[in-house]
């Protein structure tokens, strides 16, 4: 092949290239939400980006496809090209017929390499990673025609790699199962500030925000001499002037923590629960309107104290060291201001 036609099927190779790594990380690095609001309000674009991403599996196999073949190609096709046009000059230098072909062809391999990862590869996933969204709804039309296309290609691919999964005890994750460790989020992260996509300030906060589930609950612990306490018989309105006397409206009752400081059956009451009570006019105790206060341990990461606190419902969690005594109280609203304020 003549360099002319060669250049050109070379172009038109890297920018294939280029066009399947970008949607593959535009769609992995799309935020959905954002997507489906503009495919609520008609945008077919973005549509077939919810659609691509909802099959993340057969995206990412028919991206792979389209690299692959993509990057073949540049080797069956634009490397020779450009050995064939570069052998014959070399060789009128003075290098030997068998020298200028090997120089040749190993200046052709570094010059299709070079355009292969700035064009093909890394200008492409520097623009799908710093406008994720606008790429998802550019790049989705065409690639979902592809995708269709090759349909029963993909199939395969798919059911042979979940076979050779399956073979070694691993289960393929469904699409549905797909989600963002911390982990990649800050490869994610650390990957755009290498690129100069963010500053070195948002990196910080956004490495906080990630760190932050991650955070003991030592700093957040109200120790045990600082809890407030009523008697499992007081009354409503002996719940009430604790409460206004200490500004609390969780009680923790007595009993909750033996004498030893061990756990017994944490409980807590409401002041609200107080007032109701006290207006239905009954002398219900303490200990009738309490509600159980989850156990946590002190190595407890805050992410999981959260989720632990939410499945229970309760505002309040009773903090326990090691060798099962109580070192304090920590509440769900702490909790989630240590996930919500960073920096």
């Amino acid at each position: 092949m003549n360099l002319g036609p060669g250049s050109l099927l070379t172009l038109a190779l890297l920018a294939g290239n280029g066009f399947f790594v970008a949607t593959e990380f535009a769609l992995v690095a799309a935020r959905r939400p954002r997507l489906e609001r503009s495919a609520a309000r008609g945008s077919r674009a973005a549509a077939a980006a919810v659609a691509g991403i909802g099959e993340l599996p057969l995206t990412l196999a028919g991206a792979q496809l389209g690299i692959t073949m993509c990057s073949l190609g540049l080797g069956l096709v634009s490397e020779p090209v450009f050995a064939e046009t570069l052998a014959p000059p070399l060789h009128a230098l003075g290098l030997p017929g068998g020298a200028a072909h090997a120089a040749a062809f190993v200046l052709a391999l570094a010059l299709v390499t070079f355009l292969h990862m700035v064009v093909g590869e890394m200008a492409p996933k520097s623009w799908a990673i710093a406008e994720p969204e606008r790429s998802a709804t550019v790049l989705a039309p065409p690639f979902r025609a592809f995708t269709a296309l090759v349909r029963p290609v993909l199939a395969a691919l798919n059911s042979a790699t979940n076979l050779m999964l399956r073979a070694v005890r691993i289960h393929p994750a469904d699409a549905r199962e797909v989600s963002r460790t911390p982990e990649q989020l800050r490869s994610i992260a650390e990957e755009s500030r290498r690129l100069g996509l963010i500053e070195q300030s948002d990196l910080t906060l956004l490495t906080a925000a990630l760190e932050a589930p991650r955070a003991p609950l030592s700093g957040l612990v109200v120790p045990v001499e600082r809890i407030v306490w009523a008697a499992a018989d007081a009354t409503p309105q002996e719940v009430i002037d604790i409460a206004a006397r200490d500004g609390r409206t969780r009680i923790m009752l007595r009993g909750s923590v033996a004498s030893s400081g061990a756990v017994g059956r944490p409980r807590m009451v409401h002041v609200r629960d107080a007032y109701l009570a006290r207006a239905r006019g009954r002398p219900t105790p303490a200990g009738e309107l309490a509600h159980p206060v989850p156990a946590l341990p002190l190595a407890t990461p805050v992410g999981e104290a959260v989720a632990a606190l939410r499945a229970r419902h309760s505002r309040l969690g009773l903090v326990v060291a090691p060798d099962g005594r109580v070192t304090g109280l920590v509440s769900l609203d702490d909790l989630l201001a240590t996930l919500l304020t960073v920096g």
